[in-house]
């Protein structure tokens, strides 16, 4: 009997080798601390402090999925790494291989116009996730999870996690762990547009789900999602968004939401669509269920929503 490939699983049971595995979902990545303000941060005089990350985020809202889940980084030991850690293991993320290291953690500040859109200052120049290099890849450990999920911002915040994106990436695939990948393009994070696009090129040979974002990632795919890979997810925000699996398309509208910020909505999105996925659910049901946990994100300030919110299934 031919044994699937990672794609293939999608369509079909999941093998029983999967279920013995530690971990339904790993994240690579960043997450760094946040001030969020309602207002300019010029005239600015409070802020609550949080903490966020396009992968942790995912995380966050696929353990509150009921997804085994864990994220290896790297975190800086200044006043702020021991309780970012805490925080995540709260929500029940493994952060056995995001160790304290010496360094600093970014930090970034948010500030809201009226209709909940986000202007972000950051200060994440040399953080201690920038440090993250290929040599962080343990092959054991990503060997242990059933998919692994991969970000283009980690893939910009410096050369070495770039390289450690591509190490995981080809760990996951030597090893039958599915990969997913959201380009989530930043053009200011990148400075080069050709940049980008050749990190998105060289890491989609190894993606078995891709989750862009339309128009915004547009710029450094080489074609349409769906013609990269057998299985694509395009996110359109308020438009809802479209599910391809093997050249089939569904559409899956969205659903309305009250909006007071778009920080971490479509890393909600990505999180509770792949514990659905990783669960048995099929995408069609997956995407119309991380609609729902992605509109409850939006009425909340912050890329982290409370603890209830996106809980439910």
């Amino acid at each position: 009997m031919t044994t699937p490939t990672p794609a293939s699983r999608l369509a079909a049971p999941l093998p029983d080798s999967d279920s013995a595995r530690a971990f339904d979902l790993v994240g690579l990545g960043e997450c760094m601390v946040e001030f969020n303000a309602t207002e300019p941060l010029a005239s600015a005089e409070r802020f609550s402090k949080a903490y966020g990350g396009d992968v942790l985020n995912a995380l966050v809202a696929a353990s509150r999925q009921g997804a085994r889940t864990a994220f290896v980084s790297r975190v800086g030991d200044d006043p702020f790494g021991s309780g970012l850690r805490a925080a995540w293991q709260g929500e029940g993320i493994d952060i056995g291989h995001a160790p304290l290291v010496p360094g600093e953690n970014g930090v970034y500040f948010i500030s809201l116009d009226a209709r909940g859109e986000r202007s972000f200052t950051y200060r994440r120049a040399g953080s201690a996730a920038a440090q993250l290099s290929a040599a962080d890849i343990d092959a054991a450990f990503i060997a242990s999870a059933r998919c692994i999920l991969l970000s283009g911002i980690t893939q910009a915040i410096s050369p070495g996690a770039r390289a450690a994106t591509l190490a995981a990436a080809r760990c996951a695939r030597e090893h039958g762990v599915l990969v997913a990948y959201d380009p989530n393009y930043r053009p200011r994070l990148w400075g080069d547009e050709a940049a980008a696009r050749a990190a998105c090129a060289e890491l989609l040979p190894f993606v078995d789900i891709l989750l862009p974002s339309l128009p915004a990632d547009a710029a450094i795919l080489p074609g349409a999602p769906h013609e990269l890979v057998e299985h694509a997810v395009v996110k359109h925000g308020e438009e809802g968004c479209e599910v391809w699996l093997r050249g089939q398309r569904t559409v899956v509208p969205a659903v309305r939401a009250s909006v007071v910020d778009t920080t971490g909505a479509g890393d909600a999105w990505n999180g509770a669509y792949l514990a659905a996925v990783l669960r048995g659910e099929a995408p069609a049901a997956a995407a119309a269920l991380a609609n729902r946990v992605a509109a409850a994100k939006l009425a909340h300030r912050g890329a982290i929503p409370p603890r209830e919110v996106g809980a439910g299934r």
